[in-house]
């Protein structure tokens, strides 16, 4: 980039797909020439798509965590969760993992925050639900599955095992139907190990779309709901909780489930930091033109999850909150900040979804790539491949973890660093763009 763009300010809030790529390819183009400053609550990169598998016990959780100051040469990282932007003043403050509060001003601002769960207002989900956003959440689930078989197995009372050993997952898109596809398949190898416990896991998939993975190609949706029904999950369309209570669920059909375990994947919506800013949106998400600029402020850009970016290859409507979409986003924004220094032409984003996979554990998964169905160890091949080919880090650990996961046990430890009050649904990691491929 050439030096004309010296002196500080490029900053990128978050780190997600989005943010993570605009730092990326940002540092490559200045080869030094600016200051590029990435704030995010962590030092790591997520990379959310495998998170389910962190949560079945097949993956470490360092696997999916790639470290920024590795890889990202050149930019300055500063630990903090933004959460206040003076766009006026050119200035944002943010808050350190210690509390301590701390202030800088930018030139130029890419805004790449992602998205929270998304709640509904139904009785007793905030309080007894729990999300699947993050890293906290993967660890604690994990712990969760594991204990809950292990305290079945000690219960007199039948009644309480029955209920420890009834899983519910709400959201039957991409997250909900990958953490019900492991899910099951580690309460399967769990029960085997305690022959006393006399019953099978129970799971169900609750959505009120007509079915599992609604939004994705219908060959797709039949594969993965197939597969659940195969293993036993019990697949519920049309179905919702009407209310959640420590004992159970009671479901918009009158009925009553008991359980321990309520696992809520229904959606997401951005961070809250973006309705903070007082500038128009649509559906939560920042309006931006399609240079990913905010209009009235060409030195503010936004993308991901956080950004209403017009579908070019859809007139009138805004693109998916999928990391493929954010991943080339991210890279676009960043071409754009450096052709406002005069490094190149800004581009507009226009961009086709080219596939997606659905990894269902064991060895079935579902994909289409380039609009091919496939299903079973093809698409199980497909998938994989795809994500250590996007994963920007640790790849040889985790093809290194998949192989050694093909011919040894599953480990059934509870690591227990992560308790149910450090994972309240309303306040869930807000790290990522969803599970989106």
């Amino acid at each position: 980039m050439s030096s004309n763009m010296s002196g500080p300010g490029i900053v990128v809030v978050g780190a997600g797909f989005a943010g993570y790529q605009a730092a990326r390819k940002l540092s490559r183009l200045s080869r030094g020439a600016a200051e590029i400053v990435l704030v995010n609550p962590t030092d790591y990169f997520l990379y959310v798509p495998l998170l389910p598998e962190v949560a079945a016990g097949i993956l470490d959780p360092r696997r999916v965590c790639v470290s920024l100051s590795r890889t990202l040469p050149g930019v300055k990282l500063v630990l903090g969760e933004v959460d206040a932007i003076d766009l006026a003043g050119r200035r944002l403050e943010y808050v350190d993992p210690d509390g301590a509060r701390g202030a800088m001003g930018y030139s130029r601002l890419v805004i790449a925050v992602g998205s929270v769960n998304k709640l509904l207002p139904i009785p007793g989900v905030a309080e007894h639900a729990h999300g699947f956003r993050g890293l906290p959440e993967a660890l604690y689930l994990r712990d969760h599955l594991i204990r809950q078989i292990k305290l079945a197995d000690t219960a007199d009372d039948p009644h309480e095992r029955d209920a420890r050993c009834t899983f519910i997952v709400v959201g039957a898109g991409y997250t909900g139907t990958e953490v019900a596809g492991h899910g099951v398949l580690l309460t399967a190898a769990l029960a085997k190990r305690h022959p006393q416990l006399g019953l099978r896991p129970r799971w169900l998939l609750l959505d009120v779309a007509p079915r599992v993975l609604p939004e994705l190609d219908e060959r797709l949706s039949n594969t993965a709901d197939h597969v659940l029904r195969a293993r036993g999950v019990e697949v519920r369309t049309g179905t919702s909780v009407k209310e959640a209570t420590p004992d159970g669920v009671y479901l918009n059909d009158g009925s009553f489930v008991p359980t321990r375990s309520l696992i809520w994947c229904v959606g997401v919506r951005p961070d809250p930091l973006i309705a903070a800013l007082g500038l128009p949106t649509d559906k939560g998400r920042l309006v931006v033109d399609e240079y990913l600029t905010v209009p009235g402020h060409p030195d503010v850009y936004a993308c991901g999850d956080a950004a209403a970016v017009p579908d070019l290859t859809k007139p009138g409507q805004t693109t998916t909150m999928t990391a493929q979409h954010a991943v080339r986003q991210g890279k676009l924004a960043a071409h754009n900040v450096a052709a406002s220094y005069g490094h190149g032409i800004r581009r507009p984003y226009k961009h086709r979804e080219l596939g997606f996979v659905v990894d269902l554990g064991g060895m079935q998964s579902a994909a289409n790539p380039l609009g091919v169905p496939m299903s079973g160890i093809a698409a199980k091949t497909v998938t994989r491949s795809y994500h250590l080919l996007a994963m920007p880090g640790n790849r040889v650990r985790v093809a290194t973890e998949w192989l050694l996961e093909a011919v040894l046990p599953r480990q059934d430890v509870q690591l227990g660093l992560i308790r149910a009050p450090a994972v309240p649904l309303d306040t869930a990691s807000p790290e990522l763009p969803r599970v989106g491929r």
